[in-house]
Parts: structure tokens; sequence; C-alpha cells
């Protein structure tokens, strides 16, 4: 039986980014040891009721740093008890400028070996602009800080497509993580989430038009592999091997768990998630049950999007391992009409999306899995 992925979010956050619409509530030093030990609980729950062990975790939120190294330390260990995780990968999500010291060092004594940096930008007018609380200089300062408790794999968040920025200020921020030697980007386009305060205040934005937007993107791929980091899916580069291993159970339609509010599970062929009510999940509430009748959970269409956000793309061994079948040669002529426009890669044994055919990607998606 395959090794499912193990989602825990943490939601908690000191202040809320203007253009974030994760789940996140201010927490208190009691609310953070409650909602410890309701996970600790839910973990050995999950454990009898599935059976299953996992080989990644992966602590999102919200901003797990603020756990700090006693309660990210517990929860590391549990969940090993629970779910076994030999040889895993155990990642963290955290913010610069945080007191991370002895969250590190918890984390890091635990077993958790890859951290999720959220730098944004090295550009410090244009992390004002965003809301955030640190500065440049201070990111800098957390990859030395995980460097020095052990952590040999380390992912910077970038955001492409955000006031203020411009083309030369996203090459000085690749080169920022470039200078910081780190294994993994994310390089992410902005998205204005609806009820965020970006949203409220979208036509006060000052914000890159879309032929630029699309521009800093193509730059980003560019700049970002000549740091010797290669892309493998939309808006992910990683140095050889250093791909999430995490995150890539989502794009191959693998199994996982998630856990706390908002967390969805995609496990025996079903999807599922926990209402974003932090109360209703302590007090014991059940996930929903994630019915969509046009895409069941797994089925072939789904399956096609999700590797089709990958570099290596949709192809037969996969497909036919998954369903019993090569990969349809509908949609296989359907992406060979878009090659010649350089959106697509066609060969016998499936095809991928190109650079450009990422920045218009839902479209193909429509028309080569739904209208051909």
């Amino acid at each position: 039986m395959n090794k499912i992925g193990l989602y825990i979010h943490v939601p908690f956050c000191e202040k809320k980014c203007p253009y974030c619409d994760f789940y996140s509530v201010r927490g208190t030093e009691e609310l953070l040891d409650d909602y410890t030990n309701c996970l600790i609980e839910r973990i050995k729950y999950e454990q009898e009721r599935i059976g299953r062990p996992a080989d990644t975790l992966y602590f999102g939120g919200g901003t797990p740093g603020l756990l700090g190294g006693k309660r990210i330390a517990r929860l590391v260990e549990q969940a090993k008890a629970c779910f076994g995780l030999e040889n895993a990968e155990i990642t963290a999500e955290v913010n610069p400028g945080d007191h991370l010291e002895d969250f590190l060092q918890g984390f890091a004594f635990a077993g958790g070996n890859r951290l999720s940096i959220g730098l944004q930008s090295a550009n410090d007018e244009e992390l004002r602009l965003l809301g955030r609380r640190h500065t440049a200089a201070q990111a800098a300062e957390t990859v030395h800080a995980a460097r020095r408790a052990g952590m040999q794999n380390i992912s910077l968040d970038l955001m492409l497509g955000i006031q203020g920025q411009d083309r030369e200020s996203l090459r000085r921020s690749i080169a920022f993580c470039a200078e910081q030697d780190v294994e993994h980007v994310s390089a992410y386009l902005l998205k204005i989430e609806p009820r965020t305060v970006y949203d409220k205040r979208r036509d006060s934005l000052k914000l890159p038009d879309e032929d630029e937007t699309c521009a800093l993107y193509l730059l980003a791929c560019e700049e970002l592999e000549k740091a010797g980091l290669k892309q493998y899916e939309i808006s992910n580069f990683a140095k050889p091997g250093f791909e999430s291993r995490h995150n890539l159970k989502y794009w191959h339609c693998e199994e996982y768990l998630g856990l706390g509010p908002a967390a969805h599970s995609f496990l025996n062929g079903k999807r599922s998630y926990y209402e974003r009510d932090l109360r209703a999940f302590m007090a014991g509430a059940a996930p929903v049950t994630d019915n969509d009748p046009e895409m069941p959970a797994g089925c072939p269409e789904e399956f096609a999007m999700l590797a089709l956000r990958l570099t290596e793309g949709l192809r037969d061994g996969a497909y036919e391992a998954r369903f019993g079948t090569p990969v349809s040669d509908t949609w296989k002529r359907a992406a060979k009409r878009y090659e010649q426009a350089g959106l697509t890669e066609c060969k016998a044994d499936g095809f991928r999306f190109t650079r450009r055919g990422f920045l218009v990607s839902n479209a193909l998606l429509s028309e080569i899995l739904y209208n051909s």
C-alpha cells in the first residue's frame, strides 16, 4: 500500500497579510497549547482509523513558526510514532523576522529537515506594499539561522506581479535567492482573492499590467534556471533532487491526509475538508465530503489537470499505470493544435505545456480536455 502525505494546518498569524486568503486567526499561548494537544489526539485517532504509513509531513499556515520549539517537536514526534515517517521529508513554513531560534532547534531535533521561508521579495519597499513585517536582511538572517540549526533543504517563496515590481527589482530578488544558495524557490503570480484587503482596494493597487506580468513570469523562469534551480512545476524550481516530495503527491494525484481547519484530504478515492472554523475543529467536528459530480476525485480529467502543472506533463506511462489505458488520442490531437503557437510540446507518448502555455493553462486545459 502506497505511503500517504500528511498535512497539518497551523491557523495562527500575528497579522493578516492584505493579499492572503488562507484561514488564520490570532492565537494566545493557551490556545496554541490547546490546539497542539488537539492535533496530537487527532493524529492518534487518524492512525487507528487509516492504518497507513506516511513519507511526507508538511506544516502549513498560518504561521507554523508561532508554535515554538516544544510544540512543533511534540507534533513531529507524535506523527512519527503514528505514521512511521521513515526517510520522510518533513517541512515547516516560517516567516522571516519572527524569533525562530527556539522553533528551529525543536523542529530540527525532532526530525524536521525542510524549511519553507516566506520571503516574497528582497525589495523592502515591495515588502511594505505587501504588508509584510520583515526586511530582506531579516530574511537572509532566517536562512542563516536555519543553516545553523542543520537545515540542508531550504525553500524561499517569491511573489510575481506585485506592486512596485519591475524586471530589475525581480532580478535583484532572484539574485538574493541565489546568494543564499537555497535548494528550492516557489515563484507565484499574485492572485487577488475575494474578500481580502487587496480585493477591497483592487482599484487603487498599482500592479503591472497583464503583458508585463507575463514578462515577469518568463523572466523569473529564465533567471532561476540560470541560478541552478530547474523548473519542475508551473511555480516551482529546485536543484536536482530537492523537488518538494509532499507537493508532488498533490500533482501526481496521490493520497494525503489533512488535519486542521481548512485542511483537505484525498483518501480511498474520496476528497474531504474541514470547515474554516478553529473552534469547530477543536470540538471534534468531522470533515465534510467534497463531492464534485462533474469531476469525481481521481478521475482521468483531474489526473490530467494536475499532471499538466508539471514540466514532465501528461505521459502514457503514468496514465496507463493509473487507468489501464494510454492517454486519450483525442487529447493528444487537441494538444498538437497548440504546438505551432509554442504553447505545447507533443510526443507520441503524451504532451506538456511550455512556459508560455503555463501562462494560459486554464484555457488550454478547457480546450484540450473538454472541448476536443
